[in-house]
């Protein structure tokens, strides 16, 4: 017998999801839902059904970060084939070309440096960007294309782990800024080898500073409340999505005065002009972020957590 019910408990933190093949990002939040009797959930970064691993899933209060986490990159292994082209840019899609190839491994090294650094990336037709207030995706499948404008990413690392000359196959780990499709970068590669190239299997392995060590599938979170154990042991607490900003504990009177909205000037907290900070009350417990403005000398909310 279920003796947890996660609804007569008040739970804000974050969960690690490791996404499974064939669900969407909104299929694991219905999922969640249906599992945790939570109707307070969101998640940072959506994948596609084909893509498996890191979805963090935020839980009661934490879904107010989902929309300013300070740290958006992800790490992806993709496997790939050459000599191959899809509509899609992945090995679900329709087949557009098709012609055996025989790249070496030496060359298609030298060649993904291409992608490095920042550059410009045309967003797939069957992708979710919305433009003119339809998705991509839906106008794609009306067997429509549009005109779409380049946008800005940051490949931080590229590397090929793994190819086969033989078959043609191999693995790459991207490391890479919010917002880059990776199937892209694998047609992008194969265009210029020449061969053309689709994405065959994508997994990510970290998304917003978590790591896929730290996740956890569906199927083991509904062990834990099916056993009554709960879900708090492997939840992270909210501040884990900011632990890039300096830390600021209040002494008791502050602590009271910035609950109540009341702007405290930056020499009471012994803040920084220019800085974002995280804010903690005399109990130490997180509190929200703030803004060190320097010109007004106020120490400016920007997000409350509790």
């Amino acid at each position: 017998m279920n003796n947890y019910k996660a609804m007569d408990k008040e739970l804000n933190g974050i969960i690690v999801i490791n996404k499974p093949k064939g669900f969407t990002s909104f299929d694991v939040i219905a999922k969640l839902r249906g599992i945790l009797h939570i109707k307070r959930l969101g998640h940072a970064g959506t994948l596609d059904p084909m893509a498996t691993g890191v979805l963090p899933v935020f839980v009661g209060k934490a879904t107010k970060a989902c929309d300013i986490l300070p740290n958006n990159e992800k790490s992806y292994k993709a496997r790939f084939k050459l000599s191959i082209k899809t509509d899609t840019q992945d090995i679900t899609g329709k087949i557009i070309f098709e012609e055996k190839s025989d790249i070496k491994f030496d060359r298609l090294r030298e060649n993904v440096k291409m992608f490095l650094g920042e550059t410009e990336q045309l967003p797939p037709m069957y992708s979710a960007v919305s433009i003119g207030g339809k998705r991509l995706y839906e106008l794609a499948r009306e067997g429509k294309e549009v005109e779409r404008k380049p946008r800005k990413i940051n490949v931080k690392s590229i590397e090929v782990t793994e190819f086969d000359e033989k078959t043609q196959t191999g693995e790459i780990e991207v490391h890479c800024s919010k917002g880059t499709y990776i199937r892209t970068i694998i047609h992008d590669l194969g265009e210029s080898l020449g061969t053309g190239g689709v994405l065959t299997s994508l997994e990510r392995t970290s998304s917003s500073g978590y790591d896929i060590s730290q996740s956890h599938t569906l199927d083991e979170v509904r062990v834990l409340i099916e056993s009554g154990k709960g879900i708090e042991g492997i939840m992270y607490p909210i501040d884990s999505a900011f632990m890039i900003y300096e830390k600021v504990v209040l002494n008791q009177k502050h602590t009271r005065l910035y609950k109540n909205g009341v702007k405290l000037r930056l020499e009471q907290v012994m803040a920084k002009g220019g800085n974002t900070y995280r804010v903690y009350g005399s109990d130490n417990v997180f509190l929200g972020l703030a803004f060190a403005d320097g010109k007004t000398n106020e120490f400016v909310i920007k997000k409350n957590f509790f």
